[in-house]
């Protein structure tokens, strides 16, 4: 399954439908990406430090549509504050996953071994 790491809280925060927009400074190859798990971790992920082995599941998103992220978007995103030339990505077709499930987070976009049965 195709995953996307998001420190915490903001992880919580799309399962809980508070952040409706991911922001990133990067962009996908194509679109839509569908059934995108999102991987909520501790720690800031760099170059240097490119996996947190203690990744948890929270949520299965949609990704259909992204944009250049606007000024009047901050409280969407769940952000301090805004800064040009970063990319939103509308997150749609939330579903929370309520059972503690443990995987890596890592950088960009990657492929996890994860299986999720909708109740």
């Amino acid at each position: 399954m195709l995953a996307l790491s998001i420190v915490s809280p903001h992880g919580l925060n799309i399962a809980s439908g508070q952040k409706t927009l991911e922001i990133r400074s990067w962009r996908p190859e194509s679109l839509p990406i569908r059934d995108l798990l999102i991987v909520e971790n501790s720690e800031f992920l760099s170059v240097d430090n490119p996996i947190d082995p203690n990744g948890k599941a929270v949520a299965i998103v949609d990704i259909e549509e992204i944009h250049e992220w606007q000024s009047s978007e901050v409280a969407e995103a769940c952000s301090s504050g805004w800064k040009p030339g970063y990319w939103a990505w509308s997150l749609s077709n939330v579903r929370p996953i309520v059972t503690e499930q443990f995987v890596p987070a890592k950088r960009k976009l990657y492929e996890v071994d994860f299986s999720y049965a909708e109740a």
